[in-house]
């Protein structure tokens, strides 16, 4: 029997039901939620991330329910404690080194609560950095390299990252600017391929990692509902408000969503085609998600609440 503290991950593609699941189970095993999503760090982006879903299982509604009745704010606050979560603007710089920092300081927090901690989301690596203790890279951001990088397409960055790093290339995908540039950077400052040095440490939690498992086209379908319903509360109007504040050319306003709906307010493309294009790159960003977690044995998959309601009381025996 380990005597390392618990540590519940609830994780899964993009709109598979991860918050909904996360919250129920918090309620029900007196425990609190670390995000495990690298967008919904940002203050100020809530709709584009899925913010929404947080407000709405945190009061006990159901996300239509309360989407027809009352305009979303992110400042309702929730019945229950969820740490990591508006912690930074779009326009700051966040590592994975920091999150991992504040993610073991916030499950250390909640531990000393008597409590369980929950680490809920989607980004892969911010869940290895926990789950596998990984030693980040030590290469300090380099200025120069990065302005260099910046002025190439996603798509000469991926290429060229696949020739000297196809390991990385291939969790990294070729849609993430921000990460494409960091480990070309980190590749260039010390030699060596990005994914070499993220090595695996002691374990720091006795770790249960739920995946909800989903069937492909039914996910695209709840993918295809959830960016029409993005539109419909607001996403156009909460794009156009942070582009008065900040540059498209940051990697958080890149992101998917906010970077189609600031292509159709600069009048480039049609909203039709935003949307269409906003589906698409999520249909694209499921399947990475799948393809990281699939390498992970140690993931119990699950389809419904009860089957992880069984895994967790077997797991605090």
């Amino acid at each position: 029997m380990s005597t390392l503290k618990p540590l519940i991950v609830i994780l899964g593609p993009t709109s598979s039901g991860k918050t909904e699941m996360g919250f129920k189970l918090a309620k029900k095993y007196n425990g609190e939620i670390i995000n495990a999503d690298s967008r919904q760090i940002y203050r100020e982006m809530d709709i584009g991330t899925g913010k929404t879903d947080i407000a709405y299982w945190s009061k006990g509604f159901s996300p239509k329910s309360l989407a027809t009745e009352i305009n979303f704010t992110i400042g309702l606050k929730p019945s229950l404690q969820i740490h990591l979560i508006n912690i930074k603007n779009p326009n700051q710089k966040f590592s994975l080194s920091q999150y991992k920092k504040l993610a073991i300081k916030a499950i250390d927090d909640i531990h000393k609560k008597n409590k369980i901690p929950i680490l809920v989301g989607g980004t892969g690596l911010y869940i290895s950095a926990i789950v596998d203790n990984l030693e980040i890279p030590k290469a300090s951001p380099n200025k120069i390299i990065r302005q260099k990088l910046e002025k190439h397409t996603d798509e000469y960055l991926f290429n060229k990252l696949k020739k000297i790093d196809l390991k990385s290339a291939r969790t990294i995908g070729e849609n993430n600017k921000r990460k494409l540039i960091r480990a070309l950077e980190v590749c260039e400052i010390t030699g060596k391929p990005f994914s070499s040095q993220q090595i695996k440490g002691e374990p720091l939690f006795n770790v249960l990692q739920i995946g909800i498992k989903t069937d492909r086209e039914k996910l695209y379908k709840k993918i295809d509902e959830r960016v029409d319903e993005m539109i419909r509360i607001g996403l156009i109007k909460e794009t156009k408000k942070l582009s008065k504040k900040y540059s498209f050319d940051l990697p958080a306003m890149s992101g998917i969503g906010y970077f189609e709906i600031g292509q159709y307010l600069k009048n480039k493309i049609t909203l039709d085609d935003a949307v269409q294009k906003i589906k698409y790159r999520t249909h694209q960003y499921a399947r990475r998600q799948m393809t990281w977690f699939k390498r992970d044995e140690r993931i119990r998959w699950i389809e419904d609440y009860s089957e992880a309601e069984k895994l967790i009381k077997k797991f605090l025996k």
